[in-house]
């Protein structure tokens, strides 16, 4: 697979210590299997925070070109960002409508997905027939309708929304009792909008079933290679590649501390690759390999690759910078220059998350702005 001249500032790579590689056919054909696994339902997908952190004007596109015309942001301005690009695309705004993003709304063409009555009262209000969507809040506690403010709305004489949907809040774990709760009040709430489409299942709620399809489902993370059912094999491809450059092997001695604090102590000569990547960047502090909270819970830190060998990262991470141990690496190599993996084919998403006490959606979403960035596919 080729990466094609315009996808890459090859100025900025040059210059870069980081890097991330988004492998858009990897995403498509995650897309694909989603949108298999969905039946009869048509498959959208969520695109919000900047495609998870992927690159929404690059994901988005890929996307509908394999079919996808449904699509979840979390604001306007998302929204907006992406209508040049989706022309023909429905686009859902999650967080709904407010004063201040009505005329983005409205210019260009998005879907607001009223989750109060407050929403409803000055949605109906302001745009006429414009097209909505309505959110029924059936155990998340966040955002959307009761199911008894929902059945009050669609006694009203306002016009029907284009879809009715809800969002499990467990659908991860399939045998949470909480599933089996939001899908019996979704499914008795349906029936106060008879002949309008619904969409209740997220990447983890496809797995549960046909019985929760509906009309509509909504991948997000799975999209993107995360793990959508916790403990089951990952099947799905491998999207992002996050690599940082060796800046320098240095050499320390028995007993000598590593980074702040002193915290990591040598137990041998060791050598160590420096390399030009943290936590500005993303890489969480709290992955580091010693001297944080999380590794009185998590003995493992953060680990890297190179050529599929797995590195620890010694020390804490910095703003800019961190160190792996590369002692028992044999000579040669690793060199400065090399690109050390932290996430991709060796470490997987999930298990640089873990590392890091956090999950996969919030690494991917701060994936920071230095990485020279390369589209493959």
């Amino acid at each position: 697979m080729t990466t094609s001249a315009s996808a890459i500032d090859h100025a900025s790579l040059s210059a870069a210590t980081t890097r991330l590689s988004v492998d858009l056919t990897a995403l498509a054909e995650n897309w694909r299997k989603m949108r298999d696994l969905s039946g009869s339902a048509r498959c959208g997908a969520a695109v919000k925070a900047n495609g998870y952190g992927t690159g929404a004007d690059r994901v988005a596109p890929r996307l509908a070109r394999e079919g996808c015309r449904d699509f979840f942001v979390a604001d306007a301005n998302e929204g907006a960002g992406l209508r040049p690009l989706l022309p023909d695309a429905r686009i859902y705004v999650l967080n709904g409508v407010f004063e201040g993003s009505f005329a983005q709304t409205l210019a260009h063409d998005l879907i607001p997905i009223i989750n109060s009555p407050e929403q409803a009262a000055f949605w109906l209000e302001n745009a006429g027939t414009r097209d909505y969507a309505l959110h029924i809040d059936t155990g998340m506690n966040r955002l959307g309708l009761t199911p008894e403010q929902a059945a009050a709305h669609s006694q009203g004489s306002a016009p029907s929304p284009c879809l009715v949907m809800s969002h499990f809040a467990c659908a991860d774990d399939p045998a949470h009792p909480l599933n089996a709760r939001q899908i019996k009040l979704f499914d008795g709430i349906r029936s106060c909008f008879p002949g309008i489409e619904a969409s209740l299942a997220n990447s983890g709620g496809i797995f549960l079933g046909a019985a929760v399809h509906h009309d509509l489902t909504r991948p997000g993370i799975a999209l993107y290679g995360g793990e959508p059912v916790s403990g089951v094999a990952n099947r799905l491809r491998t999207v992002v590649t996050a690599e940082t450059r060796v800046l320098v092997i240095r050499e320390a001695k028995a007993g000598e501390t590593v980074s702040y604090g002193g915290a990591h102590s040598c137990t041998r000569d060791s050598r160590i690759a420096v390399c030009g990547i943290g936590y500005a960047d993303g890489f969480h502090r709290s992955a580091s390999g010693s001297g944080v909270p999380l590794r009185s819970a998590v003995p493992q830190g953060a680990c890297g690759a190179i050529n599929g060998v797995r590195i620890p990262v010694i020390g804490k991470i910095t703003m800019d910078l961190t160190m792996f141990d590369v002692t028992d690496l044999p000579d040669g190599a690793i060199n400065p220059g090399d690109w050390i993996e932290l996430l991709g084919p060796t470490i997987p998403l999930e298990e640089a998350a873990d590392a890091a006490g956090t999950i996969s959606y919030e690494l991917l979403t701060s994936l920071g702005r230095r990485y020279a960035r390369s589209y493959l596919g």
